[in-house]
């Protein structure tokens, strides 16, 4: 995929997860309320509009038909590089710091085989759930914008 389109699906998929991590807590079916994640998602009921589905592997997103480029939606939100650099590039302080977080990732991706990365449950399994906290944490030193302390006042 082009980045653009790369970084839509990487933030749509984010978006889900993390939502299905919380049980979709929070969706509301009050008249009026926004679509839940829930109801975004392939297969659910009560989505708003026509929705065309995109696979990629055995993931599953809806495009965002009235976008020239290849983008993902939830609900009614499209995730564009634009939210994916102030939610995700912009936890790492700087561009520079989120593209050596990225040749980190890039190398432990290429050594698994594509049917692995490919699939939602060997990804999950063999590839994201081993090194998660590690990376996160590893990361979070290396990289997030450090806060500078507040002395107290005597």
């Amino acid at each position: 995929m082009p980045p653009e389109s790369a970084y839509s699906w990487g933030l749509n998929r984010a978006i889900f997860y993390a939502a299905a991590k919380q049980g979709f807590r929070g969706a509301s079916s009050s008249p009026g309320s926004k679509p839940s994640v829930a109801a975004a998602e392939p297969g659910a009921s009560a989505e708003p509009g026509p929705r065309e589905p995109y696979r990629l592997g055995d993931e599953e997103a809806y495009r965002d038909t009235s976008a020239e480029e290849l983008l993902f939606t939830i609900g009614d939100t499209t995730q564009t590089a634009a939210e994916f650099e102030r939610q995700v590039v912009a936890r790492f302080g700087t561009r520079e710091n989120f593209l050596l977080a990225w040749g980190e990732a890039m190398k432990v991706m290429e050594s698994y085989d594509r049917a692995t990365l490919e699939s939602r449950r060997g990804f999950f399994d063999t590839v994201y759930r081993p090194r998660r906290d590690e990376l996160s944490a590893a990361w979070t030193q290396k990289y997030s914008p450090s806060s500078t302390p507040v002395e107290t006042q005597r």
